[in-house]
C-alpha cells in the first residue's frame, strides 16, 4: 500500500502546485521512474492508477517488460546509445533524451521499419555540466531544425536535468529558462515541431517544476523508495 499512498500524495502535491500557478492539473502527467525497480513494483503502481513509467537502461527495461502485465505506457528517459535504439523499437511511446542528430537518424531508421512515428523530446544541458548529456543551448535550434525533417520523429517538447541543488527554489531559474527556450522554439513555427511538453522536475523539486510549466514530471524515489543500486 505504500506505493499507492505515495502516488496519491504526489498527485495531490502536483494539483496544489497547479493551483498556485493557475494551471489545470490535467496538463501535468506523472512519469514514475521505474529504472532498477522490479516488475512487481511497476504492477503495484499500475494497480494504483499510475500509467506512465520511465526507464533509463535498455537491458533492464527489456528484462522486465515481459513481466509487467498491466497496460502501461513506457517512456525512455535515460542516455541512449545509437546501437541500442533497435531494442526500443515499437516498445516505447516517447524518448525524452534525444540530444544529437546521429541518434535522431537512428531512431528514424528504426521506426521507419514499423512505418510509425515516435514522439521525442530534445534534451538540453541546461546547466552546461560536463557530466550530463544534452545538447547545448547554442546548438538546440539547429538540432531542432534538422530533427524536424526526419519523417518518423515528432518533436513535442524539451527535457532537462538541471543541476542538483538541495533547495528546490535554487533550481527554479533552470526550469524557467527551459520554458523560455521552449517558447522561443515555438515562435519559430518550424514545421514538424510542437512545443507542448516540458519534461522537468524530480522527486525533490517537481513542485517548483510544475509551477514553472512542467507537463511531465519524473518521480522515482518518492514513489518507490531509495534506489537499490
Amino acid at each position: 500500500m505504500a506505493i499507492q499512498s505515495n502516488i496519491e500524495q504526489i498527485r495531490s502535491r502536483i494539483a496544489a502546485a497547479c493551483v498556485r500557478s493557475n494551471r489545470d492539473p490535467a496538463e501535468v502527467r506523472l512519469v514514475a521512474v521505474s529504472k532498477t525497480k522490479p516488475a512487481s513494483m511497476i504492477n503495484e503502481a499500475s494497480a494504483a492508477g499510475q500509467r506512465i513509467f520511465g526507464e533509463s537502461y535498455v537491458q533492464d527495461f527489456l528484462d522486465k517488460i515481459e513481466q509487467v502485465t498491466a497496460p502501461v505506457e513506457w517512456h525512455f528517459i535515460g542516455g541512449l546509445q545509437s546501437n541500442k535504439v533497435k531494442y526500443l523499437r515499437g516498445k516505447v511511446a516517447m524518448i525524452h533524451s534525444l540530444d544529437r542528430l546521429s541518434l535522431a537518424e537512428e531512431i528514424n531508421r528504426q521506426w521507419a521499419k514499423l512505418n510509425q512515428t515516435i514522439e521525442v523530446l530534445l534534451q538540453v544541458n541546461i546547466g552546461a555540466e560536463e557530466t550530463k548529456a544534452g545538447t547545448t543551448e547554442s546548438a538546440l535550434f539547429e538540432l531542432a531544425r534538422q530533427v524536424a525533417e526526419l519523417p518518423h520523429l515528432r518533436i513535442c517538447g524539451l527535457m532537462a536535468l538541471p543541476p542538483w541543488l538541495e533547495d528546490p527554489e535554487e533550481v527554479r531559474p533552470y526550469f524557467r529558462h527551459l520554458r523560455q527556450l521552449s517558447e522561443q522554439l515555438r515562435e519559430l513555427q518550424i514545421p514538424g515541431i510542437e512545443m507542448r511538453e516540458l519534461s522537468m522536475g524530480m522527486s525533490h523539486d517537481f513542485e517548483v517544476a510544475v509551477e514553472e510549466g512542467a507537463t511531465l514530471v519524473r518521480v522515482g524515489t518518492a514513489i518507490f523508495g531509495e534506489r537499490t543500486r
